[in-house]
């Protein structure tokens, strides 16, 4: 394991002068790699502060590393996952488009021949229609990029040629080979039979995972085994048009206009792909006009969030919500932007969003309707919070429990859903 030869690599990081910001991909130094203890560098990435992984690779949480590397040798044997392994043909007929139907509406009448949906469908807000399932896409991404993220943070603490090597199989066959890839967009994303093909809230299936990859690839452009300069240009490309379709299909454009969860995760995701291609400039745009478009317009002076605690599934979507803020605001970091300390007119901060879940992660405290109470959803963005300086959170986390299989924001410090609702 790594951490056995922390003395010597720290030694040859401080020699080399590689805690200084990282470059990007493209101009990375030579040696950024040394034998058995992998990358030296830290990598340029856009959710996660590179700078600090490379501090945690050698002065890390064992136990939260240990954790971590129990889910990434899974994932050795798991996978990989492609679009177009699903049985379903999407309305373009190709099926590199990817394909989910949404997931709380529901038939109204039995299935005939004359009518195999059972349509009319109707919203049963919170209820997940267990048909949807039958289409692999949806589960197939979420089982993909955990993979793709876990792996490369593995490879980067341990050194592990085995981790780099699984992860990028994973990337190339989900986004870059020919016959497995998918197409960069979502037209065809939790469409609703009989009503419409795809809509712009499907994009919120990609919410803050797709990030993750973006991170991922970064974190191998370091010098993973297996990963080439060829893979990481294919990738920026992919990222480059599937922004490109983001910011000017028509389903792009509804969930811009979203004023819940759905605004937020896709400010996140334009942000943090501006960056990973850099359009830095467009990047700290975004971020910025998230002060006034997103915690202004969301949040109440108390940190009460109205759009998300009037959900049946309350306590998980204001939980949500703040992942993609939290995330947000770690992009920000990169571009010189502090969503942390940002004021409404109101009164309203990103702080008393998190504070305002104190009752609910420390005590199960919750006056809210939901279907599926989980405490330890609110675990991370707790982390994020402390992080930035809110001592109420960093007081509150001692009280807050582990998600099922530990708490690992300690070697991957960004908010994910720790509440997976998604087969619920």
């Amino acid at each position: 394991m790594v951490l056995r030869h922390t003395v010597v690599a720290a030694a040859a990081v401080v020699a080399l002068g590689l805690v200084a910001a990282p470059a990007r991909a493209e101009s990375r130094p030579a040696g950024c790699t040394v034998p058995v203890v992998g990358a030296v560098c830290a990598p340029d990435t856009v959710v996660l502060d590179g700078k600090r992984l490379l501090v945690t690779k050698f002065a890390g949480d064992r136990t939260a590393l240990k954790n971590l590397l129990a889910a990434a040798k899974s994932d050795l044997g798991a996978g990989p996952w492609s679009v177009t392994a699903k049985a379903q043909v999407p309305p373009s007929g190709d099926k590199h488009d990817y394909l989910s139907l949404a997931p709380y509406w529901w038939p109204t009448t039995q299935p005939t021949a004359e009518n195999p949906w059972g349509c009319p469908f109707v919203q049963r807000d919170g209820q997940r229609n267990p048909v949807v399932d039958q289409i692999t896409d949806h589960a197939y991404r979420g089982e993909a990029f955990a993979a793709i993220y876990r792996l490369s943070l593995a490879w980067y603490y341990t050194g592990d040629a085995r981790y780099a090597r699984r992860a990028a199989l994973d990337l190339r066959t989900w986004f870059l080979d020919a016959a497995t890839k998918m197409n960069p967009n979502m037209n065809y994303a939790q469409g609703i039979p009989c009503k419409v093909d795809g809509r712009g809230i499907g994009i919120i299936e990609f919410s803050y995972t797709l990030t993750q990859v973006v991170d991922a690839t970064a974190i191998l452009a370091t010098g993973a085994p297996g990963w080439t300069k060829t893979d990481q240009a294919g990738m920026t490309g992919w990222y480059s048009q599937f922004l490109d379709w983001l910011r000017t299909s028509k389903n792009g454009a509804d969930e811009a206009k979203a004023q819940n969860n759905h605004g937020s995760f896709y400010d996140m995701l334009t942000a943090a792909l501006a960056l990973g291609t850099g359009q830095r400039d467009l990047a700290k745009t975004i971020v910025q006009d998230a002060g006034p478009k997103r915690i202004a317009a969301q949040i109440d002076a108390d940190g009460y969030q109205p759009a998300e605690a009037g959900r049946t599934r309350s306590w998980h979507y204001s939980n949500f919500n703040l992942v993609a803020l939290t995330r947000l605001a770690q992009i920000g970091r990169h571009v010189g932007v502090d969503l942390w300390h940002y004021t409404a007119p109101s009164g309203a901060t990103l702080f008393k969003a998190v504070d305002f879940l104190i009752p609910g992660a420390t005590q199960g405290t919750w006056p809210y309707p939901e279907l599926d109470f989980r405490q330890y959803a609110a675990l991370d963005v707790l982390h994020a919070a402390a992080d930035a300086g809110d001592r109420a959170a960093r007081t509150a986390l001692k009280q807050v429990p582990a998600e099922p299989g530990g708490d690992l924001y300690p070697v991957r410090p960004a908010a994910e859903q720790l509440d997976d609702i998604s087969t619920s």
